[in-house]
């Protein structure tokens, strides 16, 4: 294994890049060339084979509908290696859609309920008449956070003991509009609903940075 490069293992990066979510992978791999590392960004797209004992970050985005209903069901040949990746907390982060289909389900606008991976104890309801659209605030454990968000999905925890919000809101409706938190903390992965990318936020991105080299180098001992 070469000691100085960094594998990430981009979900679904041809169907779901809603809003330049790429810019979140971009950052990474120029603050990880400043600590003197390149960068390997594999594409796991639809039949592809993917295990996570091959990488040290795993990024999902956000998708339309249509292409999160197609990931939707590729997505299930992957949940056994994606639950011990997440369990065994190394660092991953999904975005809107990524981030839904880590749930239960979702419901679409007509009603349709969609399987997510049941990773994580949280469902969501897409909710045409109040689409939540705007810049953001809030504060997370590593400081506050300014981002954008779109979407009509408002997403639920179902078991509160073991889901942590991501952050606090300042401005805008994160998850949903009665909760007043933003996304989601499980061990090393984090939700959330942010674009703009997220990680502009310096504070954010370096708290990840630091998670992904001590993956690094976990992988490198075994």
């Amino acid at each position: 294994m070469d000691d100085k490069l960094i594998k990430i293992a981009y979900l679904y990066e041809d169907l779901m890049n809603t809003y330049g979510d790429s810019g979140d992978v971009k950052i990474l791999k120029f603050l990880l060339k400043k600590e003197g590392y390149d960068t390997q960004v594999d594409n796991i797209s639809l039949g592809d084979e993917f295990d996570t004992d091959d990488y040290d970050f795993v990024f999902f985005g956000g998708g339309q509908d249509f292409e999160q209903t197609v990931v939707a069901k590729d997505l299930p040949r992957h949940k056994e290696t994606l639950e011990k990746y997440i369990n065994d907390k190394n660092p991953m982060l999904c975005i809107c859609g990524g981030y839904q289909l880590l749930g239960d389900y979702y419901k679409t606008n007509s009603g349709v309920t969609i399987k997510g991976l049941g990773i994580l104890p949280l469902h969501t309801i897409f909710k045409s008449d109040k689409r939540m659209i705007g810049d953001t605030r809030y504060m997370t454990e590593w400081g506050e956070v300014k981002a954008f968000e779109n979407h009509s999905g408002q997403t639920y925890f179902d078991d509160t003991d073991k889901l942590h919000p991501f952050g606090e809101m300042i401005e805008g409706y994160g998850n949903n509009p009665q909760d007043k938190v933003e996304g989601l903390r499980y061990r090393n992965l984090i939700g959330s609903y942010s674009h703009g990318p997220l990680l502009k936020n310096i504070n954010v991105a370096n708290a990840i940075i630091k998670q992904i080299l001590e993956r690094h180098e976990k992988r490198l001992a075994k």
